[in-house]
């Protein structure tokens, strides 16, 4: 594509008239907003270290009480985006989210979409909408756009989350914000139970209409799977699986799409080169995560972002299973018709 003219091109006077009038020519831009080929991502391949979070989280936790953060969270920024814009990608946002035994973290509703990862801990719970959940490590729990939720800790040590939000997205659209709220009467137990082997509830022959009738994932039957593919000698490629509505067959959310891989020992997954920022976390094992012509070594916990048509393999050089979540923007770039796939 041929070489376009430049702002020094024009007269300043020129100029100046344009910006007195609030007007911008395109042409000097045009090659920035529209590359050629793919898109020139700001996202860049970064990785966070557990081993360095952790001990800077937990001092957060003397440093600030929770009445005076809300949420007691340390951002993963990824460098390329700007550490003061808080963003993993584009539409990511993460960040790993500290309770205290005897904390309350207050219940509140906001217009980002929002998963919880558990990380480390035992003995806290979140209630959405009155739903009760308890946090095991592994588990995903969703507390959606616009639903209240709420974080306690009956037990008695820290219990850490990856919080992942499209946080980016919605602030850019100019739609964030948040609404507090009192404490919730918990009026159910959140568990998939009434889900599994390809049936779903019903009554008087209506299927339910519920946007979101899984509020946390269990890890230990994630894992199970997991393990029931790998062992199918039918299976080829990736062993993974995918977070979804059991109602529609739909992602879980609307905006960005969550899976869990699992690697056997000494196998190499290559991924494909995928229309999307993925973020890549360790919840059991460790990996050797080859991102573009980057390298980390990742151990559980850790946690990596890749910006979009990246070419990633994943490699587990050890003798134990590895189980790595993972989040992505595809459900949003489906839905807009963004979504491709390239070939390595």
């Amino acid at each position: 594509m041929e070489q376009l003219a430049t702002l020094d091109d024009l007269p300043k006077n020129y100029v100046n008239q344009l910006t007195e009038s609030n007007l911008v020519p395109l042409w000097p831009s045009l090659r920035n907003v529209l590359p050629p080929q793919k898109p020139v991502p700001a996202t860049i391949e970064t990785a966070w270290y557990f081993k360095e979070i952790k001990p800077l989280l937990l001092e957060a936790g003397e440093l600030t009480p929770i009445e005076k953060a809300e949420r007691r969270v340390l951002v993963l920024a990824n460098p390329g985006h700007g550490l003061e814009n808080m963003r993993a990608s584009a539409v990511m946002y993460l960040g790993m989210q500290l309770l205290l035994p005897n904390e309350w973290a207050p219940s509140h509703r906001h217009t980002p979409n929002a998963v919880r990862l558990i990380v480390e801990g035992e003995g806290a719970y979140t209630t959405v909408e009155g739903q009760k959940c308890v946090m095991e490590h592994g588990d995903l729990i969703l507390t959606p756009s616009g639903l209240w939720h709420e974080h306690g800790h009956d037990g008695d040590q820290p219990v850490i989350w990856l919080d992942v939000l499209d946080l980016p997205l919605v602030y850019y659209m100019e739609a964030s914000y948040v609404q507090g709220g009192d404490v919730q009467e918990v009026t159910s137990v959140g568990h998939a139970h009434r889900y599994g082997v390809g049936i779903a509830p019903t009554t008087d022959f209506v299927r339910e209409k519920n946007a979101y009738p899984i509020m946390r994932y269990s890890w230990k039957e994630t894992k199970k799977v997991l393990q029931a593919i790998a062992q199918d000698p039918a299976q080829k490629g990736p062993i993974l699986v995918s977070y979804i509505n059991p109602e529609t067959g739909q992602d879980c959310q609307n905006i960005i799409g969550y899976s869990a891989l699992m690697l056997k020992p000494k196998q190499t997954v290559q991924l494909p080169a995928r229309s999307t920022a993925q973020i890549f976390h360790v919840i059991e094992g460790h990996v050797h995560l080859q991102i573009n012509a980057k390298t980390f070594d990742l151990d559980k916990a850790d946690t990596a972002c890749a910006p979009c048509f990246a070419h990633i393999d994943l490699i587990n050089n050890t003798d134990q299973e590895t189980f790595i979540f993972i989040a992505d923007e595809s459900p949003l770039q489906k839905k807009l018709g963004l979504y491709s796939v390239r070939p390595r």
